[in-house]
């Protein structure tokens, strides 16, 4: 199993900035992507983006350039660097990490695939983030 828990979130202004942490605990040497997604109340969730093993991110479209995911892998700790925030960016966030058998962990580190495909098998509880104008 694999234990996440985010923290960081905050009460900011518009235009300010926050990072969020995301420090992960467990049988994370069994884990290739990481990634943070958001929900919004009464919306369905959506991607921020993800990062594999090797540093490599897959972001988002929309939040390219305000938004920047990275990992210490000695920490096993996931980051969201958030700038330029918008009062529509007030919303819960979520660090999620995928769980690959031995055979699916040597086949990845193997063909080192993008992280899209992979789904996430474990999720933190979440962290709030409030922007007002």
């Amino acid at each position: 199993q694999v234990h996440l828990a985010e923290s960081g979130g905050d009460s900011v202004q518009a235009g300010g900035s926050l990072r969020l942490s995301c420090a992960a605990s467990g049988d994370t040497h069994m884990t290739y992507c990481m990634g943070w997604f958001l929900q919004a109340p009464g919306k369905e969730g959506e991607e921020v983006g993800r990062i594999d093993i090797w540093g490599r991110t897959s972001d988002a479209e929309p939040l390219k350039g305000r938004f920047t995911i990275s990992k210490d892998n000695a920490e096993n700790t996931l980051y969201l660097q958030m700038n330029d925030l918008k009062p529509e960016d007030t919303v819960m966030y979520y660090c999620a990490a995928d769980y690959l058998t031995p055979d699916l962990w040597l086949d990845a580190r193997a063909r080192r695939p993008r992280c899209g495909n992979f789904a996430m098998d474990y999720w933190g509880k979440g962290t709030l983030v409030s922007i007002s104008s």
